[in-house]
């Protein structure tokens, strides 16, 4: 730097922090924590004079303007985590937002388990080591009619440690219309071969016949992998083998057979097409049906394995289980919520993803109204009108559920700048737009959460 190089006017970090403006930022903040924020706001200062922008008079930063840049600072990072946001937008396993919201049920174990020790891997009544798996296994039995049963982080890793435990160095025969990508970048032929076997594609994207199968089967086939197409569906000319014949045909040539299921459903009867029930599947005939626990199961991340108690003991003894083993907190939020299924109705009604698909369209149009009117009341310009909401989370991808949808904005601001003041309130509100307008889908927010809603517009809006 040159000698009138204004960057030289640019107060040391000790000052600042020492000073006079900085005294109600140190009443409440650490002096490591302002002196780090205070260096962070001079490197973004310097940088700006650097390339000649507007901040390139370092004379009329006073202590003052430093302290207030370091208080908008701090405040960002107080949200810096995790926030909880009202989801506006009718996808009711949004993957982004998090996919299922826990029952009640199953936040009341969270906070019953969350804060002290508890029987993880210990058998209260032999005093010895017990085993975390055993907490879920029961009810898994049960509601799928599997022998056995283990839970993982998530559907990935199921598929991972199943493929890992029974056919490693060998081939895993896939249909080309399933090798799917699941989402994040996450491809079945990587899966497959980060699992350790090697892809044997049959049959055509469109047409896979069992005759397909039964060429690539070769002693080096170490399992069938079946694979739900969770993200999108093929019409037309199209042709696949379902998972029953898949079964029988592994049974015949001796080779394991995995069915990914996808999402976790174990209820039948609902009022959509929502596909293969966890029961159904097992019954199928599978040696493994692997499903996650987030999405149509209503219950936190995790993956499920259903198998025969053979099979699922030498997949806990696969080095790779450890690895993929989930918490404590999983485990509990996943029991409380399985255990709601053992009353259909129960799980209907507390299970909020369940409940939330089930919402019949009138009771929608009553939501939309309510809102509407109460928006309407605060000055807001508003309307109602027909839509549709999506299942998301990579299940039942062709289902459209219809909706009524709470239409806000006007040319000033227009939608996608509500939309953006929207995300940037507190609590974050994350909707669609649909013409320019702002399209809130009361399918997705929670009776508790309309006065947060109709607050988080009318401040967006600017109304009173």
């Amino acid at each position: 730097m040159t000698e009138r190089d204004p960057r030289r006017a640019i107060p040391s970090v000790e000052s600042l922090v020492g000073g006079e403006a900085f005294e109600p930022l140190r009443r409440e903040h650490p002096r490591q924590r302002l002196t780090v924020v205070v260096r962070e706001v001079i490197d973004t200062l310097r940088d700006a004079m650097a390339d000649g922008g507007a901040a390139s008079d370092a004379t009329t930063r006073g202590p003052d303007w430093f302290a207030d840049q370091a208080r908008r600072r701090l405040a960002s990072s107080a949200h810096a985590g995790p926030r909880r946001v009202l989801n506006a937008t009718g996808v009711v396993l949004h993957t982004n937002l998090g996919r299922a919201p826990l029952a009640a049920a199953a936040l009341d174990a969270l906070r019953a388990l969350a804060d002290g020790y508890l029987d993880l891997e210990y058998d209260l009544e032999t005093g010895e080591r017990g085993s975390r798996y055993e907490h879920c296994t029961g009810l898994l039995r049960e509601l799928s009619g599997a022998e056995a049963a283990l839970v993982v982080n998530n559907n990935a890793a199921a598929v991972v440690l199943a493929i890992n435990t029974l056919a490693l160095g060998r081939e895993v025969i896939v249909s080309r219309g399933e090798l799917v990508e699941i989402g994040g970048s996450f491809r079945i032929p990587e899966i497959v071969e980060r699992s350790g076997a090697r892809l044997a594609e049959v049959g055509a994207t469109n047409k896979t016949r069992p005759a397909d199968y039964e060429r690539a089967l070769t002693p080096r086939t170490g399992a069938i992998l079946k694979v739900h197409r969770s993200n999108f569906t093929m019409s037309g000319f199209v042709e696949e083998v379902d998972a029953r014949t898949l079964a029988a045909l592994g049974r015949a040539r001796g080779v394991p057979v995995v069915h990914d299921l996808g999402s976790g459903l174990l209820l039948e009867g609902l009022s959509f097409e929502a596909g293969t029930t966890a029961r159904a599947a097992v019954a199928d005939g599978a040696d493994v049906v692997t499903m996650s626990g987030d999405k149509l199961l209503g219950g936190p991340q995790a993956g499920i394995l259903l198998a025969s108690a053979s099979l699922i003991v030498a997949m806990r003894a696969n080095p790779l289980c450890r690895a993929l083993r989930p918490d404590r907190l999983t485990l509990a939020a996943l029991q409380a919520t399985l255990a709601l299924y053992r009353h259909p109705d129960v799980a209907r009604s507390e299970i909020p993803v369940l409940r939330m698909l089930e919402a019949h369209p009138d009771e929608l149009a009553a939501r939309a109204a309510e809102i509407a009117a109460r928006l309407l009341a605060r000055g807001a310009q508003v309307s109602t009108g027909a839509g549709e909401s999506a299942v998301g989370g990579g299940a039942a991808p062709d289902q459209r559920l219809p909706t009524t949808l709470v239409l806000v904005g006007g040319p000033d601001p227009g939608g996608s700048e509500l939309a953006r003041r929207l995300r940037a309130g507190d609590p974050p509100i994350v909707a669609r737009i649909i013409d320019d307008r702002v399209a809130l889908d009361p399918r997705t927010i929670a009776e508790d959460d309309v006065d947060a809603l109709v607050e988080g517009v009318v401040r967006a809006l600017g109304a009173r």
